[in-house]
């Protein structure tokens, strides 16, 4: 009975289905929606794509222009040897004041050529620098300079723990002992440890700590020029806790200073140590030396002004005063006080010549969080600036042309947005799109050129030019969300992560200094101290960049689209800067930190 009453109702369900006055018609529903996309796609996404296509070419045409002038400066400063010696004044400190004493009183002029060394402080800032601290210091006390008028400032904001334990196992014949021995040291006593120990062989080394972390570096710059015996410096030397400068490197900067009033920065190229480390360190140096061979020199040369590098300089200290001293209102303090000096009339120098050993980030992470400051920081201060540059009447109009529209607008704006959008974005989807056509010569031609332009930075890296494009377009994901933050002034725009260096990490193992029967095993901890030394397993999932595997996975599809439809003939870009994309997503750049 229950199955023909079933089969009853199905039959008056049946009835009643077909009794109804409109019938859904679904091929005709789904022909509305296409043709509601199809008006959609015409209306505004393919309007949409063709305004990014002519904004894309227009700021690509700008970076272009901007590269060739600076490949023409720097060609003509070669070509007629227009070296910093040459446009300034330059003559060895002291070497006036001994040929004017008399030939016949040699100690008269011994004391005159010393009295004629001015005051410099060093300072150099910190920050949990335990593989590099000693370098630094090693360094800064090793300078030629006379030992009563240098002063070495080491600003340790430290707040890590280091905890050490010393593991010695005896093996006998009957049995094993294991003997544990524990202590703890906070990494500011290692650096006031070292700083005593160059106390102790007469340098005029000072250890400054703060009781806070406000304003970071710019603060701890900062609170470093108020103490009493700063007063009586002329000059900062500045030097990051990884950069190890040759004895003789204020011989050679500080006469600049000296002799021409109007300067107020001397800044030095940085020469890097572990460039070879990796792929990700050729990468970074390919980028740094186009930047200090090229941009900064063409900077001095043209304009006296370019953006400092935040160490491995030599600072007035009567411009710094005078530009309203360190301000740690954006994330690049040292960007902040060089576009003020310079609003002030003060002039740069870059010194080429003189290099400083660095050390680059060698894990990708360290690499990215320094790529977010960089980023960042000139979006934000441009934003905050743009409105005073217009106005000041301390410069010329074309100086501040080229302050507001090189320097920021193209070199920190565009140069960082418009990689994404062009490369990473707007070729894909026209793939996508038939009516989106894109000149040859902006797909081709001047992308060519841009990259050649900022290839002969560094020759011997020639052959990683095509490796190293597709990485700066992946970096660029980065860089776009950074810029964009700073001008929104959102989310982590005041991030500070200070960059971490591994100095010989990677490459010294512990020396046991004993047989093969002991063994000492060293365990870094970070405050707080956690009494279980066990190191949480980190998931497998959380090292992956999904952000970067996203559009890689888009731009490879975009790629595949091409083959089989578009036959437009990008699909050999798309597919390997799909694959850069998907490398750098899994995390195969770069070393693992130990």
């Amino acid at each position: 009975m229950s199955s023909s009453g079933g089969g009853g109702v199905a039959e008056e369900v049946a009835r009643l289905w077909g009794e109804l006055p409109v019938r859904v018609d679904w091929a005709a529903v789904a022909a509305q929606w296409a043709a509601a996309a199809a008006a959609a796609r015409a209306a505004v996404v393919v309007p949409a794509v063709r305004a990014l296509v002519a904004v894309s070419l227009a700021m690509t045409v700008m970076i272009l222009a901007e590269k060739l002038f600076v490949a023409a400066v720097c060609l003509a400063v070669r070509a007629f040897r227009l070296r910093p010696d040459r446009r300034y004044k330059w003559l060895p400190i002291g070497a006036a004041a001994a040929a004017a004493s008399s030939e016949d009183d040699e100690e008269s002029g011994l004391v005159a050529a010393a009295a004629a060394f001015p005051m410099v402080l060093v300072q150099i800032p910190m920050f949990n620098e335990r593989e590099v601290y000693k370098l630094s210091i090693g360094a800064a006390c090793s300078l030629d300079w006379p030992s009563d008028r240098v002063v070495i400032q080491v600003l340790d904001d430290s707040t890590d723990l280091v905890v050490k334990v010393f593991i010695v196992i005896y093996f006998t014949d009957i049995s094993s002992r294991i003997i544990r021995s524990t202590s703890s040291l906070v990494i500011k006593d290692l650096v006031e440890k070292e700083c005593q120990k160059w106390q102790g062989k007469g340098v005029n080394i000072k250890y400054e700590v703060r009781g806070n972390r406000k304003g970071y570096k710019a603060g701890a710059l900062k609170e470093g020029l108020k103490h009493d015996y700063v007063k009586e410096c002329e000059y900062i030397a500045m030097f990051d806790a990884d950069f190890q400068p040759e004895s003789d490197f204020l011989l050679r900067t500080v006469p600049f200073l000296v002799h021409n009033s109007e300067i107020a920065l001397v800044q030095t190229r940085w020469k890097f140590v572990n460039a070879n480390e990796c792929l990700l360190t050729r990468f970074q140096e390919m980028s740094l030396d186009y930047h200090f061979k090229y941009e900064q020199e063409a900077g001095s040369s043209v304009y006296s002004f370019f953006g400092f590098n935040g160490t491995a300089g030599v600072w007035r200290i009567a411009a710094i005063d005078d530009a309203g001293g360190w301000k740690d209102r954006t994330t690049v303090e040292d960007m902040d006080l060089a576009v003020r000096a310079t609003l002030q009339g003060w002039k740069f120098v870059y010194v080429g010549d003189v290099k400083v050993k660095s050390e680059l980030p060698s894990t990708f992470k360290a690499y990215r969080f320094q790529q977010h400051r960089w980023s960042c920081g000139p979006a934000n201060l441009f934003k905050k600036m743009m409105v005073e540059i217009l106005e000041n009447k301390k410069v010329s109009f074309w100086n501040k042309i080229h302050l507001w529209y090189d320097f920021f607008f193209v070199g920190k704006i565009a140069a960082h947005t418009v990689t994404f959008i062009y490369y990473c974005f707007v070729i894909p989807v026209s793939v996508w799109l038939p009516e989106i056509e894109i000149p040859l010569w902006g797909v081709v031609y001047v992308p060519t050129v841009i990259t050649l332009c900022k290839a002969v930075g560094t020759p011997s890296s020639f052959h990683l030019v095509i490796l190293w494009v597709l990485f700066e377009n992946v970096m660029s994901l980065h860089r776009i969300k950074a810029a964009v933050t700073g001008i929104l002034e959102a989310g982590r725009v005041n991030e500070w992560v200070v960059t971490e260096k591994l100095g010989d990490a990677n490459k010294t193992k512990p020396d046991t200094n004993g047989s093969d029967a002991v063994k000492v095993i060293d365990v870094e901890l970070t405050t707080p101290l956690i009494p279980k030394l066990k190191k949480r397993r980190t998931r497998f999932w959380d090292k992956y960049h999904y952000s970067e595997i996203f559009v890689g996975i888009c731009i490879i599809l975009s790629g595949f689209y091409d083959v089989l439809y578009a036959k437009k003939g990008y699909y050999i870009f798309l597919f390997i800067q799909g694959l850069a994309f998907l490398i750098v997503g899994f995390d195969y750049i770069g070393v693992c930190p130990p």
